[in-house]
């Protein structure tokens, strides 16, 4: 078993280049914690905001600091106390102080679920954050059939996972987005209307009814949007909700066991292709600098993860550094 690995810090709030990697020991864990050796894991937009010192009133850092909450990877070594999973699993799961963009975080054993082993790494490694706040923000707007629910920014990274909550739940979705992402939300069967002047209208032209829900993972005009299509306060989700929803659930309480419930029921509605979690940006753990300005500079749909043990020789750099390392080049979700 190796002993050592490589874990991201940095010493100051700033941008990515105030990124660099540690050497960092094989942890022991306490004995109700297990190590993960980290395979996959993802990033996220709050992730570069809290690392800018956006939130400091909110969460404030003690440097060093490290960054990263959702990961997939394999337990190497588990507490006295832990019971539930053994040396060798296979988990999905939250680090509860940061820290999961590295080779191994340690964490208490009641934030990890096993991986499904239909679930591929990728989409495991991205699911935690992204995959909680968008199954409360839409279990808080009870969504049933004869539902018609607005999402906006809806093919981002917790948009395209509410769009596809919000169908399973029988209600019909549109989404809004740019053009580019148009054909990719019919394929999840959302209907997709484009950004700017006139949208009002054209909502009101593809739903052919009222609309009954509004989910805003944007912000800007879109309270007085939804309050000019008719939808009543209690069913409007803001914007500022889905911030306070991510706050939390970056750092939650080491006892709550409520992220891990929600992370194992969004895992089995994956691994029965009821929810499909779309990676559009890999890069290996090296290119990490490289995966969070494609993050900040909103050219994915879905989600970017980076690997910490994918086969590369240094060929393919150029390639890496040059932005093409994710499927889909265009502007924003």
């Amino acid at each position: 078993m190796s002993r050592t690995g490589r874990a991201v810090e940095f010493e100051r709030y700033g941008d990515v280049d105030e990124l660099h990697f540690v050497t960092q020991e094989l942890p022991v864990p306490a004995d109700d914690e297990v190590v993960v050796e980290v395979v996959c894991a993802g990033l996220n937009h709050i992730e570069n905001f809290i690392r800018k010192g956006d939130f400091t009133d909110r969460l404030p850092l003690e440097f060093p600091a490290r960054q990263g909450s959702c990961f997939a990877g394999i337990v190497k070594k588990r507490g006295s106390a832990v019971r539930d999973f053994s040396v060798g699993a296979e988990v999905i799961g939250h680090a509860i102080e940061g820290g999961a963009h590295a080779t191994y975080v340690t964490v208490p054993a009641s934030s990890i679920v096993k991986k499904p082993s239909n679930v591929g790494w990728e989409v495991a490694g991205g699911l935690y954050l992204a995959g909680v706040t968008a199954y409360d923000v839409v279990r808080s707007l009870h969504l049933g059939p004869g539902d018609i629910v607005v999402i906006t920014a809806a093919a981002g990274g917790v948009g395209h996972i509410e769009c596809q909550l919000a169908l399973a739940a029988g209600a019909k979705v549109i989404g809004t987005c740019s053009p580019p992402n148009h054909d990719y939300l019919r394929s999840i069967g959302v209907t997709p209307i484009t950004y700017g002047e006139g949208l009002q209208q054209r909502i009101e032209e593809a739903a052919k009814r009222p609309i009954t829900a509004f989910i805003d993972n944007f912000g800007g005009d879109n309270p007085e949007l939804a309050t000019s299509l008719g939808v009543k306060e209690a069913r409007f989700s803001s914007s500022e909700h889905r911030l306070d929803l991510e706050m939390h659930y970056i750092r939650p309480e080491r006892d709550d066991t409520e992220p891990a419930m929600v992370l194992a029921a969004l895992a089995k509605l994956i691994a029965e292709n009821k929810v499909r979690v779309l990676i559009s940006g890999f890069y290996p753990f090296d290119y990490i600098t490289q995966a969070f300005d494609d993050l900040a500079e909103h050219h994915s749909r879905g989600k970017v993860v980076v690997g910490m043990q994918p086969v590369e020789t240094g060929v393919r750099s150029h390639w890496y550094l040059s932005g093409k390392a994710r499927s889909t080049h265009e502007a924003s979700a």
